[in-house]
């Protein structure tokens, strides 16, 4: 069965990374493709290997990033419509990075570090904000809270765009519909060096999170340390969610339906899901930006968009089951 689920999972990587080489306002035929890895003298290299390829990588890691924190804040919160982008860590990162950018104090590190401050602003607002007789988290306010503090965040960054004389902040309205048309080699190192532990710390939660979904008193009772657990997790998907942001924008729903899905197939037990979650996300976002680019060529549709059009849908089935 692990096999098998293997093969599945290596067989949508392969075609999401193929899609994403061939794709494009210039289409690449597998031939010229092969060629731009070969020789740098190719035709093909600059866009295969300059433009491509880093775009490439950069989709994957972002969704796999996206994916395994919206699945371990399930897990925490016990409600399977969680997701930093529904919880407010998107909007509050990329109201940081507005901010940063307003005040002319962006650059390719310091545009990721103002969007984590933001996403650690929301994340505590939010947790404020739902905790019911000022210390038990009530999962359904935290899920309202959390939609509340994305659109005060998403209007406040709004106003800051339309007042602002930059020209930079006048075009970032493109940016915060999430796209990867920025993606390079530098971009890429710079999502990685932010992105690396905090996904490594939470895959190796695996049991961690098996154990809080249970239940945090059932948790208590079986060994765990719930509250450091809650603000490992809290931290690792505020800064996940902040590089994506600073780096691709606001793609929403990439951690709402993977998960969803994946644990629908291979179950609930978080040392295969989310390494599983992983794959399957960035291999989505991959695809996802592949149709963005070639939907409506040679114009790019953001790519958020695009994860919108399919999580919408989905969100609407999960909140009337999750309500009936």
């Amino acid at each position: 069965m692990r096999t098998s689920r293997a093969i599945v999972l290596g067989g949508l990587v392969a075609v999401a990374v193929a899609a994403g080489l061939f794709a494009g306002a210039m289409p690449l035929g597998p031939r010229a493709v092969l060629a731009g890895f070969a020789s740098a003298g190719a035709d093909s290299a600059p866009i295969v290997r300059d433009l491509r390829l880093p775009r490439v990588l950069l989709g994957f890691l972002v969704g796999g990033s996206l994916g395994i924190s919206g699945a371990a804040l399930q897990a925490l919160v016990r409600n399977p419509l969680a997701d930093p982008y529904l919880l407010g860590l998107s909007g509050g990162a990329g109201l940081g990075a507005v901010m940063a950018l307003a005040v002319r104090a962006g650059g390719v590190w310091g545009i990721p570090a103002a969007a984590f401050v933001g996403a650690l602003a929301a994340v505590g607002l939010v947790y404020r904000l739902s905790l019911v007789d000022g210390r038990r988290l009530d999962p359904r306010v935290l899920l309202l809270a959390g939609v509340v503090v994305g659109a005060f965040a998403g209007a406040l960054m709004s106003a800051i765009i339309v007042l602002s004389d930059s020209a930079q902040l006048r075009n970032a309205f493109l940016w915060l519909l999430g796209g990867l048309s920025g993606a390079s080699w530098l971009t890429l190192a710079v999502f990685a060096s932010y992105a690396l532990i905090p996904a490594g710390l939470l895959l190796a939660s695996a049991r961690a999170l098996d154990l809080v979904s249970l239940g945090e008193e059932n948790a208590q009772h079986l060994g765990l340390e719930v509250e450091r657990t809650k603000r490992l997790v809290y931290f690792c998907t505020a800064l996940l969610t902040a590089a994506g942001v600073a780096v691709c924008g606001i793609i929403g729903f990439v951690a709402l339906v993977i998960p969803h899905a994946v644990r629908r197939l291979w179950g609930p037990l978080h040392r295969t899901l989310l390494p599983s979650v992983f794959f399957a996300s960035g291999a989505f976002l991959v695809l996802a930006d592949a149709v963005a680019r070639t939907v409506v060529r040679p114009v790019e549709l953001p790519v958020g968009v695009v994860t919108a059009l399919i999580g919408v849908p989905l969100f609407a089935v999960l909140l009337r089951r999750t309500l009936a």
